[in-house]
């Protein structure tokens, strides 16, 4: 399962980069004004930091608009992935987009019907929000089954991106079930490498090493 990290804040971008276990970003148009930068130049900087796929959404609703803020963003690197919502103009955009090789993200998926309507698309990858699903009373991995199957059945080449994340065990859910990605905020991922035993594994390990009185360097 490829991790990608759902922030435009670049230092921890670039702390995730640097262990070597990030393989994207997603960013909308709500972590932008987060950040309190501009939308361009924080989306030019973050492609410069990782190779894989950084989604920059358009703010459009209507078809011809978002075709023209596409082309725009699209410039900034090759690894920019457009990000659409699932609209009808959004998967008219998508369509448009995939079918000239551009990289498309449809994000706000809710059900599986709206998730095998992107995959008909061509969507490079779908976005099913699981946290919010989750706060609506609905049990947000049931919503990612039904799509992988409904994958599954067809063949589609659209990979399921499951976003929203909101602790560890949606990740290990997300991984189990067999999504193709998940995003989530740096804590989240963060958390991933955390266990109550291995830090005490380690502080014992430390403390009879201190006994040797010993250095390997």
């Amino acid at each position: 399962m490829k991790f990608f990290v759902d922030t435009a804040e670049i230092e921890p971008i670039r702390e995730l980069a640097a262990t070597g276990l990030l393989d994207g970003v997603t960013t909308n148009p709500s972590l932008i004004a987060k950040s309190g930068r501009d939308f361009m130049e924080v989306t030019k900087e973050i492609c410069g930091i990782v190779d894989g796929p950084v989604s920059a959404e358009v703010v459009a609703l209507d078809h011809a608009t978002m075709m023209k803020e596409a082309e725009v963003l699209r410039k900034i690197a090759d690894n920019v992935c457009i990000k659409v919502p699932l609209t009808v103009d959004g998967l008219k955009t998508c369509k448009a987009l995939s079918s000239e090789g551009t990289m498309v993200n449809v994000t706000l998926c809710f059900s599986a019907n709206q998730a095998l309507l992107a995959a008909k698309a061509g969507a490079t990858f779908i976005s099913p929000f699981v946290g919010r699903h989750d706060d609506n009373g609905f049990d947000g991995m049931d919503l990612i089954e039904d799509i992988r199957l409904i994958y599954d059945n067809y063949n589609f080449a659209t990979e399921i991106l499951v976003a929203s994340v909101r602790h560890t065990t949606h990740v290990l859910q997300a991984a189990k079930i067999g999504a193709d990605v998940m995003t989530a905020p740096p804590a989240v991922i963060h958390a991933l490498f955390k266990h109550v035993l291995t830090d005490k594994g380690i502080e014992g390990f430390m403390a009879d090493w201190a006994k040797t009185g010993q250095s390997i360097l």
